[in-house]
């Protein structure tokens, strides 16, 4: 029942992710971020269930920095991707799987890149210029496939999750009003403003 988002710029890339926690046909509650930061140039969406979603996002998380002390930088984007879809499918093969979808965003300052990565719970990975995790996804890929182009800039590309959202209010039976946007650059992580239901 969660959605999230991403779109991909020239020189950054843009997430946006619903604020609802809920199980069944319960609404638990609005203010749930489900954008994490995991490095300075880096940031994971995770939708699935909310445990695993949580558990794997912090482990996640936790690796890369612990990469980063014992080896001085950061991991590139695409490394963070390629080790994050390792890892779901090691515990896709165990016991104990992960039922978590994700987008991993970044910009590689070496390269001078943004990268965007679609990671679904199977352990499937692409590089993606946009792309959506959940329901309201489903929704999305038309506007994106129409609006994005290859020198967009953030305001537009701000302007067509409006619109994205604007659909998902339309047209699903699921009730996400509220969604947080955050945009990576080479200036690093950081949060534009939320994307309200009522547009």
């Amino acid at each position: 029942m969660e959605t999230v988002l991403g779109i991909r710029g020239p020189t950054f890339v843009m997430l946006a992710a619903d604020t609802t926690q809920a199980r069944s046909i319960v609404v638990m509650k609005q203010d749930e971020n489900k954008i994490h930061k995991i490095s300075n140039n880096a940031m994971i969406a995770t939708v699935g269930d909310s445990g695993d979603a949580v558990q794997f996002t912090e482990f996640i998380s936790k690796n890369i920095a612990l990469y980063k002390m014992r080896n001085g930088y950061d991991l590139s984007p695409k490394c963070i991707a390629h080790f994050t879809r390792k890892n779901l499918a090691d515990y896709l093969r165990s016991n104990t799987p992960y039922q978590v979808n994700m987008l991993v965003a970044g910009y590689d300052p070496k390269e001078s890149l943004p990268e965007l990565h679609y990671v679904d719970y199977l352990a499937n990975a692409k590089s993606v210029k946009y792309g959506g995790q959940g329901y309201g996804a489903m929704f999305c890929a038309s506007v994106f496939d129409r609006y994005h182009h290859d020198k967009i800039t953030q305001a537009e590309a701000y302007e067509v999750l409006k619109k994205c959202v604007a659909e998902i209010h339309k047209r699903l039976i699921i009730n996400l009003p509220n969604f947080n946007v955050a945009v990576v650059d080479d200036q690093g992580v950081h949060n534009l403003e939320p994307i309200s239901g009522k547009l």
